[in-house]
């Protein structure tokens, strides 16, 4: 099983295309227009994308916008065996949402349905043989083109999922019944002001990683999440890069905005021996303000990672972007402190 796109709930798709285009280097590859809802694909590379709103109040899109601001409203994955996948799941606890439809051309065979996810969270689960280079999702008519990605982008490397106080373990249970993800690394951080508990999920073959948040106190930045997206949900997904530097340049010359991080993190970072490691990529890294991270046995294996602003006009859902040098693992613990105190100086602005 591995990821295979993102489905976005939106209050207008045509807006929300444009900001994808303008700011995140992506294309609009296919669109369709119904009664219920209209629907744009977007490509960056292998990384896609479908915005959808809606166009009757009674859509499953408006529904879900009437319950949530826009984010995140489906997480696909590609599987082996639909049917298998599907029979875990339901006999897991999920609900079987959409029924399993085919689709059939030349270059492309394909199956799919839907599950219920966590909270409003739904699954798209596909079994696809489509013939390279082609791309084929479902709701589109023809298998799309696959191209390289203009900012380097490779794959989704992980998504993380907030919920509410008491849920964390149920939630990693309910996902290890339902998909069969297995809890691996978890983490406890703490700051003054508050703190997170989180698991980290990931699939037999490790091509999931699916961390799982709770708030460790009631002015923790996951419980605002969970205020502002009166629920659980999508925080935040990370995007693979194979040069973060290239990548972050240009998407900051687009306009995009990313989180800032205090001078006195490189400070430290240095004294540990970043600048060194990083050789001719450490001014550049300090001037985009990207964190580091490298395990002490392995310098040569480095991660680095970067988030952008909230996207939406609530403080909820945000991109991360990570490169993972000599294939570093992990995600990035020694910087969780100095991310969460990022995300916290925000928080703090807008009280």
């Amino acid at each position: 099983m591995e990821f295979d796109h993102i489905h976005i709930y939106v209050e207008d798709a045509i807006v929300s295309r444009n900001w994808f285009i303008d700011k995140f280097g992506f294309e609009e590859v296919g669109q369709n227009i119904n009664d219920h809802d209209h629907t744009i694909t977007m490509a960056n590379g292998p990384i896609y994308i479908l915005l959808s709103s809606p166009r009757h109040p009674q859509s499953p899109v408006a529904n879900f916008l009437r319950q949530h601001p826009p984010g995140i409203a489906d997480i696909a994955f590609r599987v082996d065996n639909l049917s298998e996948t599907i029979d875990r799941a339901i006999s897991g606890g999920a609900k079987l949402l959409q029924p399993v439809q085919s689709h059939d051309s030349a270059i492309a065979a394909s199956q799919w349905g839907i599950i219920s996810g966590w909270g409003s969270l739904q699954h798209s689960l596909i079994e696809v043989k489509a013939i390279s280079p082609y791309k084929w999702l479902p709701g589109c008519q023809y298998p799309i083109k696959l191209k390289r990605s203009p900012i380097h982008l490779t794959a989704i490397d992980h998504v993380v999922l907030n919920v509410e106080v008491g849920d964390l373990n149920v939630a990693a249970n309910w996902y290890n019944s339902v998909l069969g993800l297995n809890p691996e690394q978890s983490f406890n951080i703490q700051t003054d002001y508050s703190g997170l508990y989180s698991q980290v999920m990931t699939s037999p073959q490790g091509k999931i990683k699916f961390p799982i948040n709770e708030p460790a106190s009631p002015n923790s930045q996951i419980q605002e999440f969970l205020n502002f997206n009166r629920g659980s949900g999508i925080q935040h997904i990370a995007l693979t890069t194979t040069n973060i530097i290239e990548t972050v340049g240009f998407l900051k010359n687009q306009g995009l905005q990313f989180l800032s991080i205090p001078e006195n993190y490189y400070d430290t970072i240095e004294a540990r021996g970043a600048a060194c490691r990083l050789q001719q990529d450490w001014e550049l890294v300090k001037k985009n303000q990207i964190l580091v991270d490298w395990h002490p046995s392995n310098s040569a294996s480095m991660l680095l990672q970067i988030f952008t602003h909230p996207i939406f006009n609530q403080p909820t859902f945000f991109w991360e972007l990570i490169e993972r040098r000599q294939s570093a693992q992990g995600f990035g613990e020694g910087n969780f402190q100095a991310l969460f105190e990022a995300i916290e100086r925000q928080q703090i602005d807008r009280s």
